[in-house]
C-alpha cells in the first residue's frame, strides 16, 4: 500500500465522479457550447455572487490570466515573498505580463494593510514602476496552509480601494480555508475583483481551475486564456468532475485538517523534528534538526512506502482525499517507531 503525502494534486477520481464524467453533455467549450462547462462556471460565479466564471487547465493559466487582466507591461504587483505567483508559475508574471513583483515579507504568507500601503509605489514618480494590483494567497501554501484573518483581507480591500489597486485572490486552496474558518465564498466574492480556485487539490478532480469576477475583467479573460492555449473542446468530461466535488468533496474537507493536526501531534513528540508551522488544514510543514537525520528520516519513510515532499530546507506532508483512516494509521505507526 502506497501512501503518497507529496501534495493534495495526486488525488484520483472517485467511482462517483468517474461515472460523472462518463456521463457528462459535452460540446465544443472554445466556441462556448459545452454545456456541462457552462454549468459549472455558472454555478462558481453564482457561488461567489460574481457576473462570469471561465474554466481553466491549471490554476497557473488561471492566476497568469489575472495578473494580465489587471495590469499593463512595466506594471507592478503586491504580494508575499512566498507567493505561489512569484515561486511556482514559472517566472510567468514577467515573461506573459512584462511586471515585476513586489515582495512583502509576511507572516507564514499573510502581509498586513500597512505593509501594503506603504510598498505602494507614488503614481507620479516615474522612476518606479506604477503599482497596479495586490495579490493574497489563501491558504498560503508555504506557510502551512495558513488562513487569512478576514478582517486584515478586508483592510486590504480598503487599501486598493483608495489607491485604485485591483485586489486578486489566488485561492487554489481557498475552500480549504472556508472549511477552517467557517467563512463562505459570497463573503469573499464581495472583496476580490478576480478569484482563482482549484479543483484538482482538496476537492479531489483529475485537472481544472476557475478563474472568477465581474464582466469588467472577465470579459477579456477569454482572449487571454485563447492566448496562453487554455482553450479546451470537449472539456465538459472534465467540469463534471468539478460540479461532482461542489456536491460531494467540499464538506468533507475537514477530515483532511484534522488528520493534519493529528500529524502535527504525533510530530511534536519526535525529538529531531523542529520548527512545525502551525496547522490550520491540510498542510504540515516542518524541519529536521540534522541533514542527515532528514535524508533518514526520508530514506525511511519510503521504505514503508510512505512519500512526503521537500520544500526548501523543510519537509512538507499534505493530506488528501485519497488517505483514508487506514492509511494514517499506518503512517502514525510508521512515524512512532521511527
Amino acid at each position: 500500500m502506497e501512501i503518497d503525502l507529496t501534495s493534495d494534486t495526486v488525488t484520483r477520481p472517485t467511482s462517483g465522479m468517474l461515472e460523472a464524467m462518463m456521463n457528462a453533455q459535452v460540446g465544443d467549450d472554445v466556441f462556448k457550447k459545452d454545456p456541462t462547462v457552462n454549468m459549472l462556471e455558472a454555478r462558481l460565479a453564482e457561488m461567489f455572487n460574481k457576473e462570469k466564471a471561465l474554466f481553466f487547465p491549471t490554476g497557473t493559466m488561471a492566476n497568469q490570466t489575472a495578473l494580465k487582466l489587471h495590469t499593463n507591461p512595466g506594471d507592478q504587483v503586491i504580494c508575499d515573498q512566498t507567493a505561489h505567483i512569484y515561486n511556482y508559475e514559472g517566472g510567468g508574471a514577467s515573461f506573459n505580463s512584462g511586471i515585476s513583483c513586489k515582495l512583502l515579507d509576511g507572516e507564514r504568507g499573510m502581509y498586513s494593510a500597512k505593509q501594503v500601503e506603504v510598498a505602494i509605489n507614488p503614481p507620479d514618480f516615474y522612476h518606479s514602476p506604477l503599482t497596479k494590483l495586490v495579490s493574497i494567497e489563501n491558504t498560503s501554501n508555504r506557510g502551512g496552509g495558513s488562513c487569512w484573518d478576514f478582517n486584515e483581507i478586508l483592510q486590504i480591500r480598503e487599501v486598493c480601494t483608495q489607491h485604485n489597486l485591483g485586489y486578486h485572490l489566488d485561492g487554489a486552496r481557498l475552500f480549504n480555508a472556508l472549511a477552517a474558518k467557517g467563512e463562505s465564498t459570497e463573503q469573499y466574492g464581495k472583496v476580490f475583483d478576480t478569484i482563482s480556485v482549484c479543483l484538482s487539490k482538496g476537492l479531489g478532480c483529475p485537472i481544472g481551475s476557475v478563474l472568477i469576477g465581474d464582466s469588467q475583467y472577465m470579459d477579456s479573460a477569454i482572449r487571454i486564456r485563447k492566448i496562453f492555449g487554455g482553450g479546451m473542446r470537449q472539456v465538459g468530461y472534465l467540469a463534471a468532475a468539478g460540479l461532482y466535488a461542489l456536491d460531494n468533496h467540499v464538506t468533507r474537507l475537514q477530515e483532511d485538517h484534522d488528520k493534519a493536526k493529528e500529524l502535527e501531534a504525533v510530530l511534536q513528540t519526535i525529538p529531531f523534528v523542529s520548527n512545525i508551522l502551525p496547522v490550520e488544514t491540510n498542510i504540515v510543514i516542518f524541519d529536521i534538526v540534522d541533514e542527515n537525520l532528514k535524508a533518514k528520516l526520508i530514506q525511511e519513510l519510503e521504505k514503508a512506502n510512505i512519500f512526503i515532499s521537500t520544500m526548501g530546507a523543510s519537509l512538507r506532508i499534505v493530506t488528501h482525499l485519497d488517505y483514508p483512516n487506514t492509511s494514517h494509521k499506518e503512517f502514525i505507526r510508521v512515524l512512532k517507531e521511527i
